[in-house]
């Protein structure tokens, strides 16, 4: 599980195994979700995070939003070529 960054308690992450729609894992605590970022930045799942910290989450991954989409794509190529 690769992690992409960490910041103000949250981990975001991607499962080596992903699929599209491009997205990221957010760990807060205990409890996670997953954004959606292509084509934009939304909610797919919640699993125990409070609205301000989906919010947050949120505001994260649209700053960040065009470097977990060149993370994705460099982490799964070189995971390509390593399969091939």
């Amino acid at each position: 599980m690769p992690t992409v960054l960490i910041i103000f308690g949250f981990r975001f992450y991607f499962y080596s195994d992903e699929h599209e729609p491009i997205h990221v894992h957010v760990d807060y605590g205990d409890n996670w979700c997953k954004i959606q970022l292509v084509p934009n930045v939304e909610l797919m799942e919640n699993h125990g995070m409070k609205r301000q910290e989906i919010k947050k989450a949120l505001g994260v991954a649209k700053l960040y939003k065009e470097d977990f989409i060149k993370r994705w794509y460099e982490y799964f190529k070189k995971k390509n070529e390593k399969n091939n």
